[in-house]
């Protein structure tokens, strides 16, 4: 039985009539630090919670090899075909997925190449959003529109969607598909989370603007804010001790001291205090969680279900400063 009731759990994906969870099931850790049974019982957990967004990238699972991932889902997609209508199924194009000079980027040939070997991999004939990892300036937006339109008139491809884009690629990319009458990005798949905000300046300003739907990965910046002081001296840090959240750690130090304390001070797990600031930030739709547990989803679904209070959400900017003086550029640093 759902903990967060169905209206509050599933809501529009930008300015589209796609209805999304507002936690989303990141499956960056399949096939690392979750193995396939684990990852299979996840998904089952996700899906009987109402969590129907999942999202993957081709390049996921490279300890392995690159697809490995999409083939993970795929399996556990053909262990019941009913699964697939309750899926809104996400992946990603662009980083390396070979050697050769047309293995990766956003060239037509590349998306088309990429998009229809994804297809295969996870089983299915259609991918409900189909994300550009990142950027490729070296490629006109009148050719990834044009392949991008080609994978959807095929029903291949349902929305388009973008990851770590700039806010002006995000209205240059409108601009472009504006002109070829198409619905242009539904998404911009971002790193949003207490520690990083620079989001906050251009990106979530520009996706308002657009109608442009907003996922926040990492929204507890790998770990870092899940207790990871508390788990490093208690020698149970696994992801807060590694990559993102080890880098961060001596420069924030101080204020994750505060910070922890200051979850210890209201009585919720730090965990639970980072996703839900995420969650109730203004313009997010969704996070993007990376479990390894059936728990720590459950975690994430409670942080929807209790909203921070107005003294806690200013406690928590003081520990935490948005970037210049708060809001949207250029207000946010003039005096």
């Amino acid at each position: 039985m759902r903990e967060v009731p169905v209206a509050s759990l599933h809501v529009r994906l930008g300015r589209t009539g796609l209805r999304v969870s507002r936690v989303a099931i990141g499956t960056v850790n399949f096939g690392g630090r979750v193995d396939e049974t684990d990852a299979h019982r996840l998904l089952d957990h996700a899906l009987a919670r109402g969590v129907n967004l999942v999202d993957t990238a081709d390049i996921y699972g490279w300890r392995v090899h690159r697809g490995w991932t999409e083939e993970m889902i795929g399996r556990w997609l053909a262990k019941d075909p009913a699964r697939r209508d309750e899926v809104v199924l996400a992946t990603k194009v662009g980083n390396p997925m070979g050697d050769g000079p047309n293995d990766r980027g956003l060239s037509a040939r590349h998306v088309v190449a990429a998009c229809e070997a994804s297809l295969r991999r996870l089983q299915t004939d259609t991918i409900d959003l189909y994300q550009m990892h990142q950027v490729d300036r070296e490629v006109g937006w009148d050719e990834v529109w044009q392949a991008m339109e080609q994978l959807v008139a095929q029903g291949k491809v349902r929305y388009v969607g973008s990851s770590n884009f700039a806010g002006w690629d995000l209205v240059s990319a409108q601009e472009t598909a504006r002109r070829h009458r198409l619905l242009g990005l539904a998404s911009e798949q971002c790193v949003y989370n207490l520690v990083s905000r620079y989001v906050e300046l251009e990106v979530l300003p520009a996706a308002a603007a657009e109608g442009i739907g907003v996922l926040a990965w990492s929204p507890l910046h790998g770990g870092l804010l899940s207790g990871a002081l508390r788990k490093l001296a208690d020698g149970t840090a696994v992801k807060s001790a590694q990559g993102r959240a080890a880098d961060g750690l001596a420069r924030h130090r101080s204020a994750l001291a505060a910070y922890e304390q200051f979850c210890t001070e209201i009585g919720r797990d730090p965990a639970e205090v980072g996703m839900a600031w995420v969650l109730h930030r203004p313009g997010v739709t969704a996070a993007v969680v990376g479990p390894r547990t059936p728990a720590h989803l459950d975690g994430a679904l409670r942080a929807l279900d209790r909203p921070l209070a107005v003294d806690e959400l200013a406690r928590l900017d003081e520990l935490f400063p948005p970037p210049g003086r708060g809001g949207p550029a250029p207000d946010a640093w003039m005096s």
